[in-house]
């Protein structure tokens, strides 16, 4: 049976489930109620605490601060967690909290993510798949991320806000309310830039798809209508499970009113 590679200055809590081919580097602190999946590498000097479970085949590098206890003044020392998916690669300095219980009590990372150095992921924290993180990324409590989705460096995110899958921002953009789905932002505060095509295009999305997601943003943003009856007006041209529907869905789930 394979062995998990622990250097012999790493710190183990007794009570860490660690997967078989872990790789664990020097100096490296595993506290309690951790639980690592096989395949997963950690560079010398992270620090990990529970409870927090990380799966399979992932890649933290050194300094990362990952499942320690959130910043809010709210919390109380209650036994929250941070779950981590497959297949992501945490570089080096980020900090990843636990979760409140004034939310679910869980921050959330999905499977195939990047985070770049420097990215605090603050509590209750909700991160799809294939999300794309630039460096010195700052997300408040309770963002959610969608799928697809890339943040670029210096990002600031305010608490409560959704971006949607397949979203861009810039570099330095100040984020004070929700992007819907598929479309680029940027600026402090950010204001809409058109659908990010090009992400699409890379993603495999159709001609006539981009067509009429770029048709449902001159509907929601070139023709001066309520964002109710923008959603009417889209309704009325998706069939179900198509791509505009993703974008119905974002504009339905606001939370604190899209950017305009």
């Amino acid at each position: 049976m394979t062995q998990p590679l622990i250097h012999e200055t790493a710190i183990i809590d007794t009570s860490a489930r660690i997967a078989a081919d872990v790789e664990i580097g020097p100096y490296t602190v595993i506290g309690a109620n951790v639980e690592l999946g096989a395949g997963t590498k950690l560079e010398s000097h992270v620090v990990i605490k529970g409870p927090t479970s990380i799966g399979r085949n992932n890649h933290i590098f050194q300094f990362s601060s990952i499942g320690e206890a959130c910043q809010d003044m709210k919390y109380n020392g209650e036994p929250t967690r941070l779950e981590i998916g497959d297949h992501n690669v945490i570089r080096e300095g980020c900090t990843l909290h636990r979760g409140t219980v004034q939310d679910a009590g869980v921050t959330l990372i999905g499977n195939h993510n990047l985070l770049m150095a420097n990215v605090h992921v603050a509590h209750d924290c909700v991160l799809g798949d294939y999300v794309i993180v630039a460096n010195n990324v700052a997300l408040a409590g309770h963002v959610k991320v969608g799928d697809y989705a890339i943040l670029g460096g210096f990002t600031a995110v305010h608490q409560f806000c959704h971006i949607g899958p397949h979203c861009m921002t810039g570099a330095g953009s100040v984020v004070l309310k929700d992007i819907p789905a598929f479309v680029m932002a940027n600026g402090n505060s950010v204001s809409p830039h058109g659908m990010n095509t090009e992400g699409l295009k890379r993603r495999g999305f159709s001609d006539g798809s981009i067509k009429i997601l770029r048709q449902a943003y001159k509907i929601v943003y070139r023709q001066g209508l309520s964002l109710d009856t923008a959603i009417d007006h889209l309704q009325e041209m998706s069939v179900d499970g198509d791509d505009l529907s993703v974008l119905i869905a974002s504009l339905k789930n606001t939370s604190r009113g899209i950017i305009r």
